[in-house]
């Protein structure tokens, strides 16, 4: 007689679930036939209320379980990995920002270090098929050389954030090396969309057009950002879930980093544009010279992500803005 054994639906712990990208992501995996588990600390970096929103509507899905955890907590974490098993780890967990690194540098060096490191040890010692993880594309600095490609110097970090995130590069290559952890770095360009960060340059520019408040526009505006909508990121996500590492480079060192970005950076000014044009309200903008820790331009060179998964995002902001701001409107009524 045939046994007909079902198998198990393949499982994912994604960290920083109740993020704006973790929240995403959960949707869409858990709606792919994984078993997702998510965690999050759900700190007050940003309003509390938005990641429980978030929370309430992942916790609803089928094949999907919130637990509230630090990654900073090695202990529950590496009782977490004990009693799941998961097959891919895809660590989103981070302290973000750029000008809160500058006032709150410890932050940074708990959640963006000692919890990787933790991460990177609860895969080492319950070995995963895949650790996916986020970078960023701060790493590459003011750059001059366009469009940034993953085979440039990255070694002149212009903030706290972007070094942390540098480091977790550089860590993860030697856990790939010592450890033969299968590894991929992920260095994400100006993520935006519906429930997106409140920090974030777009989504306060909305808030404060929409309430006739004056927007801080740094270096007069002159600066140019490869705004990528989260769609395209979930998706470029999931498609390297199962991405075997099989080119001679990954064979000897299970190590790899791809940018996803837009490929398409727009001019602050335009952008600004585009905005007031879907709100219906002409903004106040405060002009000012160009804060400390900021890059000039982000442009992603996304060749390899294309020829390795057949992707590359493509949404343009007047699309991703129109789906942002129906959000808003509807979010905050």
């Amino acid at each position: 007689m045939t046994n007909h054994k079902k198998k198990r639906p393949e499982k994912v712990l994604i960290t920083g679930a109740a993020g704006f990208i973790g929240f995403h992501l959960c949707q869409l995996l858990a709606k792919s036939n994984y078993t997702v588990v998510g965690i999050d600390s759900i700190n007050d970096y940003y309003s509390v209320d938005l990641k429980k929103d978030r929370i309430k509507q992942i916790d609803v899905l089928p094949n999907m379980r919130f637990i509230k955890m630090d990654i900073c907590d090695k202990q529950s974490l590496d009782h977490l990995f004990e009693c799941e098993g998961f097959d891919f780890v895809i660590n989103l967990a981070a302290q973000a920002g750029v000008r809160y690194s500058i006032e709150l540098p410890y932050k940074y060096i708990d959640s963006n270090l000692i919890g990787f490191i933790n991460i990177l040890e609860a895969c080492r010692n319950n070995p995963v098929r895949q650790l996916i993880y986020a970078s960023s594309s701060s790493v590459y600095g003011n750059s001059n050389k366009i469009p940034f490609s993953v085979e440039d110097c990255t070694d002149k970090p212009l903030s706290l954030y972007a070094a942390t995130k540098k480091a977790n590069e550089a860590m993860a290559h030697s856990y790939a090396s010592l450890y033969n952890i299968p590894v991929t770095g992920l260095r994400f360009f100006t993520v935006y969309g519906p429930w997106g960060r409140p920090d974030m340059a777009y989504f306060s520019f909305t808030q404060k057009i929409m309430d006739g408040e004056s927007i801080k526009v740094f270096n007069e505006g002159d600066l140019e950002r490869d705004f990528t909508y989260i769609d395209d990121i979930t998706v470029g996500i999931e498609r390297l879930i199962k991405l075997p590492f099989d080119t001679e480079e990954e064979q000897a060192l299970p190590y790899r980093l791809f940018n996803i970005g837009n490929h398409t950076p727009v001019k602050l000014m335009d952008f600004i544009n585009t905005l007031e044009k879907h709100i219906g309200k002409d903004a106040n903008k405060e002009l000012l010279p160009m804060q400390k820790g900021d890059v000039y331009r982000t442009y992603a060179d996304v060749s390899d992500l294309e020829k390795r998964i057949d992707f590359a995002p493509k949404t343009d902001i007047d699309k991703g803005l129109v789906e942002f701001i129906s959000w808003y409107k509807g979010y905050y009524n």
